[in-house]
């Protein structure tokens, strides 16, 4: 099989890059780009560390092809921070605790951001729904919940 070459924009940047067919996009952000923030839990697009937003929309990058990603815009975990400045939720998930070993810490920053881009204002029900599809095997959720209320909280002042 020939690699495949995919031009993306990923985090604002316009990147190029070749793949297997078979890869997935998890493995080329990690292995094409040096985006390792997104990690595998499971490679089955159950437990979402991987969590990235491809055009607009919260995936699993272990579910989608790496190929796929030829003309569209992802985001990823790397681009959550503004340079050296924390986006709120990456300093409230600090503040109330909620990471221990971090292997799910970036599919929940991810997802949770792309929740308050949609809503500013989630309830604590809408949060645990929206971030369902992320497990956590170390925390509480409560911690993880109380921060992005939290954050949204920060965001809307």
């Amino acid at each position: 099989m020939s690699n495949i070459h995919v031009s993306a924009t990923v985090n604002g940047d316009a990147v190029e890059f070749l793949c297997e067919p078979d890869e997935s996009l998890l493995d080329s952000l990690r292995d094409r780009l040096a985006l390792t923030g997104s990690k595998e839990g499971c490679g089955t697009g159950d437990c979402g560390a991987c969590s990235v937003v491809l055009d607009g929309r919260l995936v699993c990058s272990c579910l989608v092809l790496g190929a796929e990603a030829d003309g569209r815009t992802i985001e990823t975990i790397e681009g959550v921070a503004d340079g050296d400045d924390l986006h709120p939720l990456q300093q409230k998930f600090l503040d109330h605790a909620a990471l221990q070993c971090g292997i799910c810490t970036p599919g929940f920053l991810v997802a949770a951001k792309a929740l308050l881009e949609r809503n500013p204002d989630p309830d604590e029900t809408e949060i645990r729904y929206w971030l369902a599809g992320n497990l956590c095997r170390c925390t509480g959720y409560d911690k993880i919940v109380r921060a992005v209320m939290d954050a949204a909280e920060e965001m809307r002042q």
